[in-house]
């Protein structure tokens, strides 16, 4: 069902920054604290991360959040390599061509 999701994201050319996803305490909340430092050591640095990392989860997930805002990190699941949409969207478009070509053949 992923696998599909992604191919489906891909070839739509979906972008969840775009669409105007944010990690919120919520989702934050859910995740293991080292989940939650790695997000943020991946957006905004170690030096960022070390801020919060003795931090009790709830407030570090508030934290975290407060440090993601505008950075535009999102988890893995919903990351769409810019190389990835490309040749996606190419193979579809040679798809149609080539559907065009057999309907005019």
């Amino acid at each position: 069902a992923l696998d599909h999701a992604d191919m489906l994201g891909r070839s739509l050319q979906f972008d969840m920054i775009e669409a105007g996803w944010t990690p919120t305490v919520e989702f934050l909340g859910r995740l293991t604290k080292a989940r939650i430092l790695q997000a943020v050591r991946e957006a905004r640095g170690a030096d960022s991360a070390q801020l919060i990392d003795h931090m009790k989860k709830d407030i570090m997930a508030r934290e975290a959040a407060r440090l993601l805002e505008g950075s535009n990190w999102l988890p893995e699941p919903l990351r769409v390599e810019v190389d990835e949409v490309s040749a996606d969207a190419g193979d579809a478009v040679a798809g149609d061509m080539s559907d065009e070509a057999a309907l005019d053949g």
